[in-house]
C-alpha cells in the first residue's frame, strides 16, 4: 500500500501556487475572468502591505515601550497629530488609485502614467508645507494636544522629526496608490518590506545607541523610521521609471498638467476629508481619554496600534475591491464591479469575526507583550474587547467605502465621516466617559457605536447605484 503521506495536497498545493503567483509582477487582465481569482491576485498582496505599514507602529512601540510611560504617550500624542498627515496621504492616494485605474481599465497605459507623474508635484508641494510647520511648532503642537510637561520635553525631538520627514510618508503613499490602482500590488508589497527591513534594524540602534550609533531615545525611533520609508521611496521611484510594470514614467510625463492635477485634488478632496475627520475624532478622542493620565494614554496607544495591525489586512481587501471598481468602471463594466464589491465584503466579514473572537479572548495577553503597568494593562484590555466586539460590521464598512473611494465618489463617505463621528461619536464619547463615569471605557465604546451606523449607512448608499456614473 502506498504511504498516503508522501502524496503531495493538491489544495495546498495550488493555494501555494496561487499565492505565489499574486506577489509575482503579472500582467493579468482585472476586467476579466472569475472575480475571485481577480480579487485574491489584488488583495494578497495589498493585505501584506498593510500589514507592513502596521509593523512601523508595532515595532517602535515595541521598543519604545522600554523607554517608560511617558515616552510610549509621547508617540501616542504624536501619532493623533500624525494621523492628520496619513489623511492628506491617503486622501490623496485616493484620487491617485481611482484615476489610475480608471485609465488602466480603459486600457490607457500612458494616461496612467500621467497621473502618476502629476501625483509628484501634488506630494511635493503637500510635503514642503507640513514638514515646515511640523518642524517649526513640534512642541507646541503636542502642548495643543494635552501632554505633560514630561512628555513633551521627551517626544518633541520625535514630533519634529516625524513630520519634518513628511516626504517619505506621502511619496510612499501616493507612489503605492498608483501602483495599487494599475494592479501592480506585488511592487507597493516590496516597498513597504524593504521600507521596514531598514527600520527593524535601525530602531534599536538609533534609540538605545548600540555600537556606533548616536542613542536619541524616542527620536531615534522616528529618525529610523524615516530612513526606512525613504529607502522604500527611491525603490518606488525606480519601478515607476523602470518597464517592468503597468506604469512606465518617462521624463515628458512629469510636465506639469494643471487640469489633471485639478481633477486628482478634487477627486482627492472628499478622500482628504474622510480622513481628516475620522482622524480630528480620534485627536478629540486622544484628548478626551488625556483627561485620565498617562497610563490610560499608553493604553490607548498600545491597544489602537494592535487594532491597525488586526484591521489594515482588512483594509487591504478593500483597497483591492477599490481597484477592481475603479478598472471595471473604465472597462464599462459596473455590473461586475458591484459583484466584486459584494463578494469582497463576504470575505471580510468572516476574517474579521474571528480576529473580534481573538482579541475578546487573549486581550490581556496580547497589551501584556508592551507593557506590565496595571493601569495599562487593564485600560488596554478593555479597549480590545470593546472594539473587537464590532468587528463583523467595520468589515462591510470598509470594504464599502474603499469601493466608492475606488469609484471616484469620495464626496458621499466624507459626509457620511462627518455625521458618524463629529455628530455622533466625539459627544457621545465625553458623554459616557463622563456623565455616565465609565472614563476611558466610554470613548471606547463610542467608538464601536459610531463606526456601526458608518457601516449601515454606507451599506445602503452603494445599493442605490449613484457610484455607478462617477467620472474620474
Amino acid at each position: 500500500m502506498a504511504d498516503i503521506r508522501t502524496k503531495p495536497d493538491p489544495v495546498w498545493s495550488r493555494a501555494r501556487a496561487f499565492v505565489a503567483e499574486s506577489l509575482r509582477d503579472n500582467q493579468e487582465d482585472f476586467t476579466s475572468g472569475p472575480i475571485g481569482r481577480a480579487l485574491g491576485l489584488l488583495a494578497i498582496p495589498m493585505m501584506l502591505e498593510m500589514s507592513m505599514e502596521a509593523i512601523f507602529a508595532i515595532v517602535d512601540i515595541a521598543f519604545v515601550s522600554r523607554l517608560g510611560t511617558s515616552a510610549v504617550a509621547a508617540v501616542g500624542i504624536t501619532e493623533a497629530l500624525i494621523t492628520v498627515l496619513y489623511a492628506v496621504a491617503i486622501g490623496l492616494g485616493t484620487g491617485v488609485t481611482a484615476m489610475v485605474a480608471r485609465r488602466i481599465g480603459a486600457h490607457r497605459p500612458d494616461a496612467a502614467a500621467h497621473v502618476a507623474g502629476q501625483a509628484i508635484w501634488v506630494g511635493a508641494a503637500f510635503s514642503l508645507a507640513i514638514g515646515a510647520i511640523g518642524v517649526t511648532y513640534a512642541p507646541d503642537l503636542l502642548r495643543i494636544m494635552g501632554a505633560e510637561d514630561a512628555v513633551i520635553s521627551q517626544g518633541s525631538g520625535f514630533t519634529a522629526v516625524m513630520l519634518g520627514g513628511s516626504a517619505s510618508i506621502l511619496f510612499l503613499f501616493l507612489l503605492n496608490a498608483a501602483f495599487r490602482g494599475a494592479g501592480d500590488a506585488p511592487i507597493a508589497l516590496r516597498a513597504l518590506t524593504i521600507a521596514n527591513g531598514a527600520n527593524i534594524l535601525l530602531d534599536p540602534c538609533l534609540i538605545f545607541g548600540l555600537g556606533p550609533f548616536p542613542e536619541l531615545g524616542v527620536t531615534g525611533a522616528a529618525v529610523a523610521t524615516t530612513i526606512g520609508r525613504s529607502i522604500g521611496v527611491l525603490y518606488l521611484f525606480r519601478a515607476l521609471f523602470s518597464n517592468d510594470g503597468r506604469l512606465h514614467l518617462t521624463v515628458h510625463h512629469l510636465a506639469f498638467d494643471w487640469p489633471i492635477v485639478r481633477r486628482m485634488l478634487a477627486i482627492s478632496a472628499g478622500g482628504v476629508g474622510q480622513f481628516l475627520i475620522s482622524t480630528s475624532s480620534w485627536i478629540a478622542l486622544m484628548r478626551i481619554v488625556a483627561i485620565y493620565g498617562s497610563g490610560p494614554v499608553a493604553a490607548y496607544t498600545i491597544a489602537l496600534r494592535v487594532i491597525e495591525f488586526a484591521i489594515l489586512p482588512a483594509w487591504g481587501l478593500g483597497n483591492a475591491a477599490a481597484t477592481l471598481v475603479g478598472q471595471n468602471l473604465g472597462a464599462g463594466k459596473p455590473e461586475r464591479a458591484n459583484r466584486s464589491v459584494w463578494y469582497a465584503a463576504s470575505y471580510n466579514v468572516g476574517c474579521m469575526t474571528v480576529l473580534g473572537v481573538l482579541l475578546l479572548v487573549f486581550a490581556p495577553d496580547i497589551v501584556g507583550w508592551f507593557s506590565n503597568q496595571p493601569d495599562v494593562l487593564a485600560y488596554g484590555a478593555s479597549c480590545l474587547r470593546i472594539l473587537g466586539i464590532g468587528y463583523p460590521a467595520y468589515a462591510i464598512g470598509m470594504i464599502v467605502v474603499q469601493a466608492l473611494n475606488g469609484a471616484g465618489d469620495t464626496r458621499s463617505p466624507a459626509i457620511m465621516n462627518f455625521i458618524c463621528f463629529w455628530i455622533v461619536q466625539i459627544p457621545l464619547a465625553f458623554w459616557t466617559a463622563e456623565a455616565l463615569g465609565l472614563g476611558p471605557n466610554g470613548v471606547f465604546t463610542a467608538i464601536v457605536v459610531s463606526e456601526s451606523i458608518l457601516s449601515a449607512a454606507a451599506a445602503l448608499y452603494f445599493r442605490t447605484g449613484r457610484w455607478r456614473r462617477q467620472k474620474a
